[in-house]
């Protein structure tokens, strides 16, 4: 069988993490997979796994709108203009107090968070219009449920995110386009260890994780497999209607105890932040 003959997902950050076990998943239950990101090495071990007649690569830097819009006419191509899902994955974050982060880094992480998506969807709502019952679906954190400290410009652009889903949600309708969103807890990805830890404007060098490194073995933010949240994205492509997605679902929890009162969680993490921050007694 050829892409054409096969439903169609284009993935962005596909070479680890979610990304990876999304176009697993939909490959294992025969999809054709569109996979992008800048790691080329991981996108070679990913086609190598799925098959060459499920899976083709994209080296991708979504932040280019011009190189997105190349790969997506190339996409077409493959797929006769088919695209049953966009998911766009791609994402970074750094760790740190909002004026430690280096502003050169803040403004990566909008571009690539953020615009990124914005870029995705731009180049691929032809494909999606063109495909009946088609989905549009975003990685956006829990970090959009409340302003994560330490994760302020990270949590911006997905509180962003949330926001552009519930718009189109309600736009993309009118073309038979579905459009929903993750809002995943700890997920034990590469970005855990592999964002930067800033203090005082410097960079640190540390071993493990540097988001998440105290995780609890439960609650809502005890680390949780990357395939859980596969699992969302392929019962959201099955028909649940369902726009926001919390992994694990008690992540839904906290979204609608700061829609109650705001000022209640402000107040609750400013108390933890003081007991993180408060020197012991000797």
């Amino acid at each position: 069988m050829t892409a054409k003959d096969q439903k169609v997902a284009f993935i962005t950050g596909a070479a680890s993490g979610i990304g990876r076990a999304t176009a697993e998943l939909f490959a294992e239950r025969g999809w054709w997979i569109g996979a992008a990101d800048l790691n080329t090495e991981g996108l070679e071990t990913l086609r190598d796994a799925l098959g060459k007649d499920r899976c083709r690569p994209w080296h991708l830097d979504v932040t280019d709108k011009a190189a997105y819009d190349a790969v997506i006419a190339e996409l077409s191509e493959e797929t006769g203009g088919r695209l049953d899902l966009l998911h766009n994955n791609a994402g970074i974050g750094a760790a740190g107090y909002f004026e430690e982060i280096p502003i050169e880094q803040s403004l990566k992480i909008i571009d690539i968070n953020l615009v990124g998506v914005i870029n995705g969807i731009y180049a691929a709502l032809p494909l999606l219009k063109a495909t009946p019952n088609s989905l549009c679906f975003t990685t956006s954190s829990s970090a959009a449920t409340y302003g994560a400290p330490s994760l302020a410009v990270y949590a911006a652009t997905k509180f962003a995110v949330k926001g552009l889903t519930e718009a189109l949600a309600v736009e993309l309708s009118r073309c038979d386009v579905r459009v929903a969103d993750v809002l995943p807890g700890l997920i034990d990805t590469p970005i855990l260890t592999d964002s930067a830890l800033y203090v005082k404007g410097e960079e640190q060098t540390t071993e493990g994780r540097t988001i998440g490194a105290g995780a609890p073995t439960e609650g809502p933010f005890r680390l949780i497999q990357p395939s859980s949240v596969a699992e969302a994205v392929w019962r959201c492509s099955e028909g649940d209607p369902r726009m926001h997605w919390y992994v694990p679902e008690e992540i839904e929890d906290i979204d609608k105890a700061k829609a109650v009162s705001p000022e209640t969680m402000r107040d609750a993490r400013i108390a933890m932040l003081k007991k993180s921050t408060d020197t012991p007694p000797e």
